[in-house]
């Protein structure tokens, strides 16, 4: 035994490595619970029962707690990838094959000739809970909770709250935490029957399955992405929550589905946001984002006991964004509610209710400054993209009642011209020859771009072609586009954001620079890690993917632009 056990500490005592890159971390889901898997097939992001709960498996923040194996002799994986259309991944090594996937809980099935090393070092609630493995005739249990490694046969050593075995046989291990749910996922059969386009086919077939990953299956919510905490800076302290729903982001997500023939999503989602909208008195009292269930965040705090990826703290739970005032997103609701009535053929009641709700917002609101969709904390400002969601919230509603014989007020078309009025009269910016951030300024923002996006403008006008050329030159940064460049009151700086180059993609297409576009749309999709999946962000300068990750903005701008370039 004495021998065993220093063979296992050698094993385990493993050199300290730099931070595995974001991107190159594979995302497993069953829609239920997300986890993050490293190419050396180490589990280090886990939390549960659900994406928004305390965390499990922290490693990926810095902390203790993970689920790894790999082969007892040190060598590095031959590759990872995902099982075709599913949600699956395989790593390999000569002689060892590791295939993870989340069913009715985390199943890793090990198969191979050489024998293998298994560490499991549950952490829960970030690693702030006390840790005590127990043995029993099926594996191991995490006393005091529900979750069990079920491993029959396998000979483990505990130490520490850590449990480790050297397998010398193909074995399943599962890790449970819950109850079995009816059925698994088909990921496959899902996958088939989506319209995808010609260009990246694969790649927006990788995008789209992202996306269903986040999406949850009881609740409808959608996730903005799977993490939280990982840096905008490496060093810096613009580290934020995204596991949770955002009324904006999850809009996109489903509409993006949507346009590849999957409604399902986005049909559960607006159930899901009409049960949130009978928890306010009124739908311009929405907040920007919400729990999975719908519920209201609690405070955003510190979790103090773990340093953040690469030693980049803080590490956030919560979203103080939840309380602020974001005018912006009942236009993507909208422009929702429409494109799945004419993939159905057909305006559903509830639908429509939410139309009308989402009109009655803006037309009590729609005069307000706002933070807007960076979520700027420090002030509030009259601004263009926020002006522009709320014209899209009405042109949206006209058309729909238009198309399906539903009653228009009157009063709708008057404002919708009045509000453009106004983004056109105070958008534009003479002396900058562009449309700015927002009123009151000569600053610049990706997200006005939507002045032309969205229909407002003729994308022909030459203020459109010239808000372009500034953003072009000013924003841009090679293979990606930051978000604006201005001080929003936060130390530090940030990566371009992969959902601006996809605007500004897009805007390239509208203003008849093709070659430009696709130019830029294949570096973009060049940022993507071996697997696939895109984070929040790419810092052009020291070459490196930022942010939360996988996020649904950077696959949704994906799949928009590969369908736009197949379109035209």
């Amino acid at each position: 035994m004495t021998d065993f056990m220093t063979e296992l500490t050698e094993l385990t005592e493993a050199p300290v490595r730099p931070a595995v890159p974001i991107e190159r971390h594979s995302l497993l889901s069953n829609r239920r619970a997300l986890a993050l898997v490293t190419p050396d097939a180490d589990v280090t992001w886990l939390c549960q029962p659900s994406p928004d709960s305390p965390a499990l498996f922290a490693k990926l923040l810095g902390g203790d707690g993970h689920f790894s194996i790999r082969p007892r002799k040190d060598q590095l994986p031959l590759g990872q990838r995902y099982v075709p259309g599913t949600m699956s991944v395989q790593t390999r090594w000569t002689g060892l094959q590791v295939t993870d996937r989340l069913a009715d809980g985390l199943v890793r099935v090990v198969e191979g000739r050489v024998p293998a090393v298994v560490e499991f070092a549950p952490r829960p609630d970030f690693g702030r809970a006390p840790v005590r493995l127990e043995q029993t005739d099926e594996g191991l249990r995490l006393a005091g909770t529900k979750i069990e490694l079920r491993s029959p046969g396998v000979d483990w050593q505990i130490t520490n709250g850590t449990a480790t075995a050297v397998l010398t046989s193909p074995a399943t291990l599962e890790l449970r935490w819950d109850e079995p749910s009816e059925k698994d996922v088909d990921w496959p059969g899902w996958a088939q029957s989506l319209r995808l386009p010609e260009t990246r086919r694969d790649m927006v077939r990788r995008s789209a399955l992202t996306l269903r990953a986040l999406c949850h299956r009881d609740t409808g919510a959608v996730l903005a992405a799977a993490t939280t905490s990982l840096p905008e800076q490496i060093g810096g302290i613009r580290n934020w929550d995204y596991r949770y729903c955002w009324l904006r982001d999850a809009a996109l997500t489903v509409q993006a589905l949507v346009s590849l023939g999957s409604a399902d999503e986005a049909e559960a989602f607006l159930d899901w946001l009409h049960r949130v909208l009978a928890t306010v008195p009124g739908p311009e009292h929405l907040n920007p984002l919400y729990t999975i269930h719908g519920t209201t965040l609690g405070p955003e705090v510190v979790i103090d006991t773990l340093p953040g990826y690469a030693g980049s703290g803080p590490v956030r739970v919560g979203n103080l964004a939840d309380q602020q005032v974001q005018l912006d997103v009942f236009g993507p609701i909208t422009d929702l509610v429409h494109d799945l009535a004419v993939a159905r053929g057909v305006l559903a009641d509830r639908d429509w209710q939410v139309v009308t709700a989402m009109v009655r917002a803006v037309t009590r609101r729609w005069n307000e400054p706002d933070h807007g969709i960076w979520e700027e904390r420090h002030v509030l400002r009259h601004r263009v993209y926020s002006r522009v969601m709320c014209w899209q919230t009405l042109d949206r509603a006209i058309t729909l009642a238009t198309r399906f014989g539903r009653e228009l007020d009157p009063g709708w078309p008057v404002l919708r011209d009045k509000i453009a009025a106004e983004v056109l009269g105070h958008g534009w910016n003479p002396g900058v020859g562009a449309f700015t951030t927002a009123y009151d300024g000569t600053d610049l923002d990706a997200a006005s771009l939507h002045v032309g996006l969205s229909g407002l403008l003729d994308p022909a006008d030459e203020r459109f072609h010239a808000t372009v050329v500034a953003i072009e030159e000013v924003l841009r940064s090679g293979p990606t586009v930051y978000r604006y460049l201005r001080n929003d009151g936060l130390p530090g700086d940030e990566g371009g954001f992969h959902l601006c180059t996809a605007w500004l993609i897009e805007a390239y297409l509208l203003v008849g620079r093709r070659a430009d576009a696709e130019e830029l749309f294949e570096s973009f999709a060049g940022l993507a890690g071996p697997t696939g999946l895109l984070p929040e962000e790419y810092d052009p300068v020291n070459e490196r993917s930022l942010g939360n990750h996988p996020q649904a903005y950077s696959h949704l701008g994906l799949i928009r632009c590969a369908r736009l370039l197949d379109e035209s």
